[in-house]
Order: C-alpha cells, then sequence, then structure tokens
C-alpha cells in the first residue's frame, strides 16, 4: 500500500499528525549537523521539516515520488517541488550536500536502487538522513497513519542496505514511542510517554532515524536498470466526484 499526498496532507494536519511531526523533528535535531549553505533535497513527504532545518541551507527542493502524488511547496513563494521517480533523479552527480528521506524508502519499487541513485547525487561525504517505521514499533501496525504503510525497517535492515549503496551509517535516534491512539486524554500524554519510552522501552520505537554518510573507494557491482513504466501527470478538475485533490497519475 503506497502513501497518497492527499492522505499525507490530512494526516499532518490532524492532532496525532502534529505530535508526530514534533516528536520527529526533535529526533532529527538530535543527529542534524549543520552544513554552511548547504544543497538539500527532500525526497518523499518532507515538507513539515524542510521549513525548519532547510532555512539556513543554500537551496531547498521537494521532491515527491510521482506515485505518491505532488502539493505545492513553499506557500506564498516560487515553487520548489518536483514530481519524480525515485531511481532517476533529476539531477547531475555529485550535486547535493544531503537528503532527507520521508515516506519515501518503505515505499520504494526498489530500495536498493533508490539508495544508489541518492549516492550518485550527493557530493562526497554527502549525507543521507532516513525516516522509517520501525518494525518493532506499533506505529507499524495500525493502517490509520502513514506509518503503516510500506515495509517497515529493523535496524539491522537499514544497516545492511545502506552498506549495500555503499554508505556508512553513523548517528542514531528513535522516537514515536507513545501510541498511535486518535483519543484526545491518550494524545495529552504524549509528551510523558514519549520520554518514558525512551528510556523503558526504545526497541518498540515507532520510527527510526538515521544519518548516513556516501563512501567513496569501494567497487559496487555493474546493474542493469530494468525498463518500466513511464507515468505522466493529468491535473484533476477540484470537487470531481471519486477524486482527491493534486494530480493524479495515469499509466502510459
Amino acid at each position: 500500500m503506497n502513501a497518497d499526498i492527499v492522505d499525507l496532507r490530512a494526516f499532518y494536519a490532524s492532532l496525532l499528525g502534529r505530535l508526530a511531526e514534533r516528536s520527529i523533528a526533535m529526533a532529527l535535531s538530535s543527529i542534524w549537523t549543520k552544513l554552511p549553505e548547504e544543497r538539500l533535497v527532500g525526497l518523499g513527504y518532507t515538507v513539515p521539516w524542510l521549513d525548519r532545518f532547510g532555512s539556513d541551507a543554500e537551496r531547498v527542493f521537494a521532491f515527491m515520488p510521482a506515485r505518491q502524488g505532488a502539493v505545492r511547496w513553499p506557500p506564498g513563494k516560487p515553487s520548489a517541488t518536483a514530481l519524480v521517480f525515485e531511481e532517476e533523479l533529476p539531477l547531475s552527480d555529485s550535486s547535493v550536500d544531503r537528503i532527507l528521506l520521508v515516506h519515501a524508502l518503505e515505499h520504494a519499487e526498489n530500495p536498493e536502487q533508490t539508495l544508489m541513485e541518492i549516492w550518485r547525487v550527493l557530493a562526497p561525504g554527502g549525507r543521507l538522513v532516513i525516516v522509517v517505521p520501525n518494525r518493532r514499533g506499533l506505529w507499524a501496525r495500525f493502517e490509520h497513519t502513514p506509518f503503516g504503510t510500506g515495509r517497515p525497517y529493523s535496524r539491522a535492515q537499514l544497516v545492511e542496505a545502506l552498506r549495500g549503496a555503499n554508505f556508512t551509517p553513523g548517528a542514531w535516534a528513535d522516537t514515536l514511542h507513545f501510541p498511535p491512539a486518535r483519543r484526545r486524554w491518550v494524545m495529552r500524554l504524549h509528551g510523558w510517554l514519549e520520554r518514558a519510552g525512551q528510556r523503558f522501552w526504545p526497541l518498540f520505537a515507532g520510527v527510526l532515524v538515521v544519518e548516513a554518510e556516501k563512501r567513496l573507494y569501494q567497487g559496487l557491482p555493474a546493474m542493469t536498470r530494468r525498463s518500466r513504466r513511464a507515468l505522466v501527470p493529468v491535473l484533476t478538475p477540484q470537487g470531481v466526484a471519486g477524486f482527491g485533490s493534486g494530480a493524479a497519475m495515469r499509466d502510459h
């Protein structure tokens, strides 16, 4: 099951989504190293955090996978959004300093190829920051949040995937230790539950966060990229029954 842009926007507009956004931002802050005049790309649905972490960057782009759909960002400014294929990013080699992945890797059609494509566009020593659902966590078991869709990861699986694509895992963080309940009395306790979970049940966090560095001077096996369907964005009239807002996709 893929994340849809309409569902993602609706989730992060809800109270539970705002609490999740805040908790993930705190986890990102704990491992986010400032890079002067960096070129930052968010891949997936990253707009809730690009405003916070991209304020000091030289340039920031929000790349959104074709199967997810896209929204205009940032509001009130020239658009920095692009609809992309994760395996064919519209960037030249070694052109960006950091890529933030949220709601992306767990939905990638070919995660290995996606990571190798990210390796290609990152500058030497560039950073990749990944946020994925934790295989052991509660959030991966409930589909009323975006973290209950796609393929969740364990730490060992993330390490294996990163090393296979020539990345060196570095700093780790975890978050969303409170349950994904929509009852207000539970959400009022999210702060206490988050702190308690970090101390007593960190293995069952809802989300894993890892920063990895692009590694050089190691041979990678040659791979033949398989042919794939081309998806073309189609504008959908607003208010038509059976369609959500945003760009729809159709196969050619």
